[in-house]
């Protein structure tokens, strides 16, 4: 098995033909929130993002992979590594499994589970964290069950449509470092 397979899912470099399927994900208004993105993005820029996505993580502190299943050949997510840090050794790491009906399946904990082995594996990174609004149950769910922890909350942290969301902060310490 590759370091960035798992059971059913398999994470990818992003590819020229995700142009399409990017432009449709990013400009999904419905997660602007947990993206904090709040205007939709052309294909040109997107384009440009393709192109420069073959940057080392050291270079650009960021790392996005596509989720894919493995029997189907079939993206239906994105995760990402952020906010890179070589000096600390820590990352940001955030999931989305685009459309709900992959949703509740495990796809999501195994690309999870997956993409923190390679970080605390191959980039020996010390800690991963994310950051997950408190009414976000399912996230937390997901990211406590990989044994990440709750060790912060930012209250009013997040503007949205529904007003003011407290944010929690979750860790997870590399147990071999």
């Amino acid at each position: 098995m590759q370091i960035l397979e798992n059971n059913s899912i398999r994470l990818r470099a992003l590819e020229p033909e995700d142009l399409k399927l990017l432009y449709q994900w990013e400009n999904n208004s419905d997660i602007w929130e947990i993206s904090h993105c709040q205007k939709p993005f052309s294909l040109f820029v997107l384009k440009q993002y393709l192109e420069n996505s073959h940057q080392d993580i050291y270079e650009s502190k960021q790392l996005r992979l596509v989720i894919e299943l493995k029997e189907k050949n079939e993206a239906i997510g994105l995760i990402d590594l952020f906010d890179f840090d070589p000096f600390h050794n820590r990352v940001g790491i955030g999931v989305l499994l685009h459309n709900k009906m992959h949703r509740q399946k495990g796809f999501a904990s195994e690309a999870l589970e997956t993409l923190i082995k390679y970080c605390f594996k191959s980039l020996q990174i010390h800690q991963v964290y994310c950051n997950i609004t408190t009414c976000n149950q399912a996230s937390i769910d997901l990211f406590c069950s990989k044994n990440f922890e709750i060790t912060g909350t930012k209250k009013q942290w997040i503007k949205s449509q529904d007003g003011w969301k407290d944010e929690h902060l979750l860790q997870l310490i590399n147990p071999k470092l």
